[in-house]
Formats: structure tokens, C-alpha cells, sequence
């Protein structure tokens, strides 16, 4: 038993103040406000509860910042797709691991701790199996692992190059698969669940997976109490050829047609009419919202007040890691909300007013459920079902920071995620062990010297 103690603690119901913090193993144990310190070792002023990232494909971090050169005066999602198809043809299982270990070192050291690993990238580049058809897959699990953060992998399902069943194209065969060799590899991949990795599905897009595909991922059992992740509705042209060949919007056809509840997240969910945002959000189902990337796409705005107020359930991820920060994807969750509507303070609940509580602890509540992980919350575990408690992965800020000068918990995380571009993240724990202390992740030197090697040998490649 470790046992812990912070002048303000990010607790299910808000702030707590002399918060002692017991970890047994790999999960909190106790978790005690109004607390003498006694025997704890001392965190400082402010700790948070580790955030969950729902949504990634670590692939895309090693060329961030490589597609903004304009390359025609209408470019788009759909231009930028051609110059990520052409980069993904190069990497390898040697390749994804050294770049992925590398993308979750950074996500570690700002301050997320689990993440949904959206993985498509699963054949050689001519679409043939490796000889291990698991070996894209087991590069990520290696690269989390070796980072010490939590995954929750979604091996995804990829089978058509558009709605109307179109072949894939050469540059997607590497992300195809038949049904029976995809149900293989999430039957094998479950069998490896503990307690920083589960093992979900995604159904890339309605334009990639067939109804009769859905509906047998869905029907095999292998899914039945595991996560179930989607892109639905980024594009304006999705929703166009959506309504073309299937007489509905995607989120629309989505709703009627499978059983969208707690266990799905809906990755982006841009463009939707007030009905299907309202359908949603009565869902039980995760937003999945990735707001640099998609202004970086240029993607268009979620209807987040109106998601809210219907009571819908929100989680945030870095997606093609043009930045990898919690704080700057909550900040420009609610900046495209003030400029789309030109007013302050969107992002706010009948339980608080403070935009920076509400969007951290919506965050946390819908990562977690996206993640499929008792994962998200500082709280104690029962002692009749140790199994039940939550995770130990917390944060702790910098006290020493002048951004938090004079910070207490009534203004601690309107300023963490609206002041400055400081990361405030000094340690990280995961699962009862620290994997960044002092702001220096524990290995981050050897991974980044084996990722610059790699991204050299790509480059020349």
C-alpha cells in the first residue's frame, strides 16, 4: 500500500481538499477528503484524475504537419486522405511500434493515460497478410506497453471503398479485411485483456463496412460487452452520398439501424440535424471529438450546447496527433462554440458554471465509458470485489508554476485549461506506477532516438 496526500483533489463530485490518496497494486484502494496527512507522501497541490484519449491513430503522428502545403485551391479531408494513404504505405510493424511508443510517451506527459487506439493499419502494403496477421496490431500493444500507458485497442473493420460497395482501392488494401479473418483476430487479441489493455471493435465508417458486415460483427457474440467505435458524419460529402444510396443522414441511419447504446462512441458526429443530435445524445452512446484535428481538416463544429442539453455524453482524442494535449483539445472544444455562436461560457451544467470543471469532468466520464475501462475517477475501491476498483492513474500539476500562482480550486482548472500553453502536467501515474516524474517520461530518451532513426529511414525510403 502507497499512500498519498494533495491539498486539492479532482474527486467524482468536484474538488476536495486534504485528499489522501491510498493505492493498492495498480488501483486506488481509498480516497479520503478532510484528511490528516500523517504518514503520506506529499503530491502538492492539485491532482487530477488521468485523462482517457478515445481516439487515435498513432500512424498519422509521424507525418503531422507534412500536408499543409496547398495542393489544390479546393483541398479538404479528401486531399489530405491521398497524402496519409501515401504515408501510411510505407510503415511496417517495426515502423508503427517505434512511431507509436513515441506518440504515447507525449500523450503520457500531457497528461493522458489511457487511449483508444482506432487501428486499421493491419496488412503489408500490397494487402496481403503478414505472417503473423497479428503483427500491426501486437506493435501497438508492444509500444503501450513499453510506454506504460493504458490501451484499449479497436482493431478495425475496413471491407469498401465507398457507399455504393466499391472495391478498395490499391492504397486501402492494406487496411482491408473479410469477416472471418477480422472476428479471428479479435478472438485472438481479446484473449490478451488485463487491466491497461482491452480489446474493442471499430467498424471504420458506414461508407467502409456493409450492413450485412455490420450486422455480423455485431451478431458474433465477440462484441456483446465490449467497446464499439465508429467515424459517422465528418464530411458533408459522407452525408451527401449517405443520403444518395441509403435515403438517410449517416447518424440518422446509424440510430435506425444498429443498437447504439453506452457501449458505442461516435467518432466526430460533425454534421448533424437537431433530431439526430437529439437521438444521440438520448443514446447512452460517447461523442468522440477531436477538435484540432478536426479544424485541421477542416471538418466544420459539433453542436456541443445542444449535445449537452440534451444530456449527451462527451470524451475528447487527439485522432492524427497534429497536437497531442487534453488542454488544447478542450480549449478549442469551447473557442469553436464561441465563435460559432459569439458568446463566452458554452460549455457549462446545472451543476456548475465553470467551463473548465464541466468540459475536464465530461471528458473523463465519457473516455472512460469509451475506453471500457473502470478508468477516470479518483475514488476507493470496494474491498468485496478488489477487481471492481477504479484503476490508479492520476496527475499531478506543477504547484510551482506561476500560471497556478494564487490558484485554489474554485478557478485551479479554468486556468490549467484556459491560461497559457505551459504544460502544467509535472507527474503521471498509471495503474500505481509513475511513468513521468518531474516532467521527464521514465524512457523518453531511448524511444525518441529509435523514433527519429525510423522517421529518417522512412523519409529516405
Amino acid at each position: 500500500m502507497s499512500a498519498y496526500f494533495a491539498d486539492y483533489a479532482w474527486l467524482p463530485h468536484g474538488w476536495g481538499a486534504n485528499a489522501r490518496i491510498d493505492v493498492a497494486g495498480a488501483t486506488f484502494a481509498a480516497v479520503e477528503e478532510d484528511a490528516a496527512r500523517d504518514d503520506a507522501a506529499s503530491l502538492g497541490r492539485f491532482v487530477l484524475p488521468g485523462m482517457p484519449n478515445l481516439h487515435s491513430h498513432a500512424f498519422q503522428r509521424a507525418m503531422a504537419g507534412l500536408a499543409e502545403r496547398q495542393t489544390n485551391p479546393e483541398d479538404s479531408f479528401w486531399t489530405w486522405r491521398e497524402t496519409m494513404y501515401a504515408f501510411a504505405g510505407r510503415i511496417g510493424p517495426d515502423d508503427l511500434r517505434a512511431i507509436a511508443a513515441q506518440l504515447y510517451v507525449e500523450m503520457l506527459k500531457a497528461g493522458y493515460t489511457q487511449v483508444c487506439e482506432f487501428h486499421y493499419l493491419h496488412h503489408q502494403p500490397d494487402g496481403t497478410a503478414y505472417a503473423d496477421p497479428a503483427a500491426m496490431s501486437m506493435a501497438l500493444i508492444e509500444a503501450a506497453r513499453e510506454a506504460g500507458i493504458g490501451l484499449t485497442l479497436l482493431p478495425t473493420l475496413y471491407m469498401t471503398g465507398g457507399f455504393d460497395g466499391r472495391a478498395l482501392a490499391e492504397r486501402q488494401r492494406r487496411f482491408g479485411h473479410e469477416i472471418e479473418a477480422y472476428l479471428r483476430l479479435l478472438e485472438r487479441l481479446r484473449k490478451m485483456e488485463n487491466s491497461t489493455l482491452r480489446v474493442g471493435a471499430a467498424l471504420h465508417s458506414l461508407r467502409a463496412v456493409p450492413e450485412a458486415a455490420m450486422d455480423a460483427v455485431l451478431g458474433s457474440g465477440l462484441v456483446d460487452a465490449a467497446p464499439i467505435h465508429i467515424h459517422v458524419a465528418e464530411q458533408i460529402g459522407e452525408v451527401q452520398d449517405c443520403l444518395s444510396l441509403r435515403n438517410a443522414r449517416p447518424v440518422e441511419w446509424l440510430l435506425d439501424h444498429a443498437p447504439v447504446d453506452a457501449r458505442w462512441c461516435l467518432v466526430h458526429a460533425t454534421h448533424m440535424t437537431p433530431e439526430e443530435t437529439r437521438r444521440f445524445a438520448e443514446s447512452g452512446a460517447v461523442a468522440g471529438l477531436c477538435p484540432t484535428t478536426e479544424a485541421n481538416l477542416g471538418d466544420g463544429l459539433f453542436p456541443l450546447r445542444d449535445y449537452l442539453q440534451g444530456g449527451g455524453a462527451i470524451g475528447i482524442g487527439s485522432d492524427s496527433h497534429i497536437s497531442v494535449s487534453p488542454v488544447e483539445e478542450l480549449r478549442w472544444l469551447e473557442y469553436g462554440q464561441r465563435l460559432l455562436t459569439r458568446h463566452r461560457n458554452i460549455a457549462v451544467s446545472e451543476s456548475s458554471n465553470s467551463v473548465g470543471e464541466t468540459l475536464w469532468a465530461e471528458a473523463l466520464f465519457g473516455g472512460a465509458q469509451a475506453a471500457g475501462l473502470e478508468i477516470g475517477v479518483l475514488e476507493g475501491g470496494d474491498p468485496a470485489a478488489p477487481h471492481a476498483a477504479p484503476r490508479a492513474d492520476l496527475l499531478v500539476l506543477d504547484a510551482a508554476a506561476p500560471l497556478l500562482a494564487a490558484r485554489d480550486g474554485a478557478n485551479a482548472l479554468d486556468t490549467f485549461l484556459f491560461a497559457g500553453n505551459t504544460n502544467l502536467v509535472r507527474d503521471v501515474m498509471v495503474g500505481g506506477e509513475w511513468v513521468v516524474r518531474d516532467f521527464h517520461h521514465r524512457d523518453e530518451q531511448r524511444v525518441a532516438a529509435r523514433y527519429s532513426e525510423t522517421l529518417r529511414r522512412l523519409a529516405g525510403a
